[in-house]
């Protein structure tokens, strides 16, 4: 697609990169490569949502989860059995209504979730061996920057379900 005033240049460039790094990050045989490395035994669909409850600094509900991940509810719970039967995740009482529960991550799930980010960050530190370090920190700080606003318009679209 050429330049117009509704695609500039840039943003169908944007665009195109975007969706290159969203295939790298999400093909199955990247995963299998990074699982195999990082040495832990996690299925494809688990590893982001326990790197969510990695992050989280308290025990999540599942209906947090689920927003937080932009899924269904009952796709989120069926992952939770399935990560606490492999004890990754536990579920606890939650302190602001006792009939619910909340999930948080257990120290067997939080060591593969370090294992998996420890292999991401090692390939990506050899894809990016020829950039300067003052690059690759204007890059994170670029990505953060476009995520929040990214999150921000979301939000103020409704797009966030929270």
């Amino acid at each position: 697609m050429a330049y117009s005033e509704d695609n500039p240049e840039d943003m169908v460039e944007l665009e195109r990169a975007l969706m290159r790094i969203s295939h790298l990050l999400t093909r199955a045989k990247q995963h299998d490569q990074t699982i195999v490395e990082a040495g832990v035994a996690v299925d494809r669909a688990s590893t982001p949502l326990l790197r969510v409850l990695a992050d989280a600094p308290e025990p999540v509900r599942l209906g947090a989860l689920a927003d937080r991940l932009a899924v269904e509810a009952p796709h989120v719970t069926r992952q939770v059995q399935r990560l606490e039967r492999a004890g990754f995740v536990e579920r606890v009482p939650d302190p602001d209504d006792g009939r619910a529960q909340r999930v948080r991550i257990t120290t067997k799930g939080a060591e593969t979730v370090e294992c998996v980010r420890a292999v991401g960050r090692r390939q990506m530190a050899a894809a990016l061996a020829g950039w300067s370090d003052e690059d690759r920190h204007r890059l994170a700080v670029l990505c953060h920057r476009m995520v929040d606003d990214f999150l921000r318009h979301a939000d103020d679209e409704g797009l966030l379900g929270r």
